[in-house]
């Protein structure tokens, strides 16, 4: 069964690390207190603590095994967390029930289906749990993405059972939208045709958006805040803005006939030289740190945003081994 489905059941009888967080001003959507997520003897998720505001599209990144599914599995009450507590919509996780569910939509890259059905009967079977369901927007979306309506599940490419997915995770409108890896089997036209769908549903419903992707050329066409984790800890929780302009490469040229000299400044991340030239990556949130380096120095330097995926190897800190409590 779709994992949508599964979110729409009737309604029940009875009732941090020190890095920037978004604006507390902002509704909160999702939140996460001291979260732990073990397996066995594998921990997923390591006490980690965050808050995602409403209105944002928010890309989760990190390698595999970071923690990125755990995560957004627990945001969609589908795990719970070991230790530590979280909030989806203003409900523990562990209580969300038909009003918080028919408001949060859940994209899996390898999303569970009823094969036996066509994908109209199952947008149609989906649709009948969820009041605000829009089949005009369906009708849009499947003609917009390319989806085979008149196909059973079980004939469909990983490809096409990802654009179901999609449609079964955004036609009901939701506040909420987790996305897990959408676009792996998607090819580039269509995965730009999702970028306008999800800008879409930011414009007109406005939805908040949590993308996990290792797209990362196409994540940052849409993305305006960045949480990046890596072997279960928060590493970077900034909006993508400050990101880039703290983040650059400078190419340092000699202005006369000495080599250059060593580079030691402290917000230096990487650096690879020549006598007469050097490349530094830098991260520095001061406006007229390059000019000031090239008055120092007595070199010329200029300088270059870095994109997101030359910028996520530089978030991802080395993390030391962590017991189970």
């Amino acid at each position: 069964m779709s994992i949508f489905s599964s979110f729409a059941r009737a309604p029940s009888e009875s009732p941090a690390p020190t890095i920037a967080t978004p604006p507390a001003c902002a509704a909160s959507v999702f939140t996460a207190n001291r979260v732990m997520k073990i397996y066995g003897e594998h921990i997923a998720l390591a006490g980690i603590t965050l808050s995602i505001p409403a209105g944002h599209v928010v890309g989760l990144l990190g390698r595999n095994g970071a923690g990125k599914s755990t995560l957004l599995q627990i945001a969609a009450g589908l795990v719970l967390p070991t230790y530590g507590t979280c909030h989806t919509l203003g409900c523990r996780t562990d209580l969300l029930d038909s009003p918080e569910l028919t408001r949060l939509g859940f994209v899996m890259q390898e999303g569970k289906f009823i094969e036996w059905m066509t994908v109209a009967q199952h947008l149609a079977f989906t649709a009948s749990f969820y009041p605000r369901w829009d089949h005009d927007l369906q009708r849009r979306l499947a003609t917009q993405l390319e989806v085979p309506i008149a196909r059973k599940i079980a004939e469909l490419s990983p490809g096409d059972r990802q654009k179901v997915g999609i449609l079964l995770g955004v036609c009901h409108r939701p506040a909420l939208l987790l996305l897990d890896e959408p676009m792996s089997a998607l090819d580039p036209i269509v995965r730009r045709r999702l970028l306008d769908v999800l800008l879409e549903r930011l414009r007109d419903d406005a939805c908040t958006i949590v993308i996990s992707s290792h797209l990362l050329n196409d994540v940052e066409k849409i993305v305006d805040w960045i949480i990046a984790l890596d072997a279960g800890r928060v590493v970077e929780n900034s909006s993508l803005d400050d990101l880039q302009e703290s983040f650059a490469e400078w190419t340092v040229t000699a202005t006369d006939a000495a080599p250059l000299a060593t580079f030691t400044e402290p917000f230096i991340v990487a650096q690879q030289r020549t006598d007469r030239q050097a490349r530094l990556t830098v991260r520095t949130s001061a406006p007229d740190a390059a000019e000031a380096f090239a008055t120092t120095h007595g070199v010329g330097v200029q300088t270059r945003r870095l994109s997101l995926d030359e910028m996520f190897p530089l978030l991802l800190a080395a993390q030391p081994a962590i017991s189970a409590p």
